[in-house]
């Protein structure tokens, strides 16, 4: 425990025998309960969780295996407690969990999220040109500034896992930012600290290819829901004109576009279409 709150750790792991056994070593000794979750593993990582409370999924996300770890720790506290998230995979120091925590033990937030600060150099350039339009974007659906979107060390309150609709959640890779831009949206505190990253020749499952467009649609989705409530409860003669010019835009830049490469054919076609007499 710290203070009179009791704390839980989550550990999402999925093929993780390598670096899970370090994992749990290290947990501090203030934490009471843990709960691994392997999501699908074909290795030996259920087996080395053994000991901690185990929930076995079927590879539905890591997402989900956080939400089934959020849950777990409801039905095993009974009083208030903080659920805090750390990967399997070693690449969260145990070390920083109490600075992930202290807010919400203070009163300070509701939520807590890791910023990795020197992530920078040790990570591959697609990987932080993708992190930065994340960023970008989480910001915006979000109305606070979001550096390191996709880092997953957080910490929450039992308040808000008591009122969660879990059935909602994001089970996938973009669980943070969906988290945040919901939590935002509610009006939970959220918190934003400094953690360390730690890489030792861990593989993430993430594909670029595919995450990439599939969080931006979600939080470009969301980022329109939040100016579209803000502008019903603070409605205003510019937000409208601000609106008005939005959409005609949508409307005729493709029709714009679409006339200009009509023409250009035209263009085209009538300077080699053949001559007859």
């Amino acid at each position: 425990m710290l203070g009179d709150w009791n704390i839980g750790v989550v550990i999402p792991a999925r093929n993780e025998e390598e670096h899970l056994p370090k994992v749990l070593e290290t947990i501090p000794d203030y934490v009471d309960k843990v709960v691994v979750v392997d999501d699908g593993s074909t290795d030996s990582t259920a087996s080395i969780a053994k000991n901690s409370n185990l929930i076995k999924l079927n590879g539905q996300g890591v997402g989900a295996a956080i939400d089934a770890g959020h849950q777990k720790l409801l039905q095993i506290f009974e009083g208030k407690f903080v659920s805090v998230v750390i990967a399997g995979d070693g690449q969260m120091d145990p070390s920083d969990m109490e600075n992930v925590i202290n807010p919400i033990i203070e009163n300070k937030a509701h939520y807590v999220k890791g910023e990795r600060a020197d992530r920078r150099e040790k990570m591959p350039l697609i990987r932080q040109i993708g992190t930065f339009l994340l960023g970008l974007l989480t910001t915006l659906a979000c109305g606070q500034r979001v550096s390191d979107p996709q880092c997953g060390y957080t910490s929450t309150s039992s308040e808000v896992l008591k009122s969660w609709n879990f059935s909602k959640s994001w089970k996938g890779y973009g669980y943070p930012n969906w988290w945040l831009m919901n939590l935002s949206k509610a009006g939970w505190k959220i918190e934003h600290v400094p953690v360390k990253a730690i890489y030792s020749g861990q593989k993430s499952g993430l594909r670029i290819s595919s995450f990439l467009p599939k969080v931006s649609l979600m939080l470009f989705i969301g980022l329109h829901i939040r100016i579209i409530q803000n502008t019903i409860e603070k409605p205003s003669i510019i937000i409208a004109i601000i609106w008005i010019t939005y959409i005609c835009a949508w409307i005729y830049t493709p029709v714009i576009f679409l006339a200009t490469h009509l023409a250009d054919r035209l263009h085209v076609e009538s300077i080699t279409r053949p001559l007859h007499d």
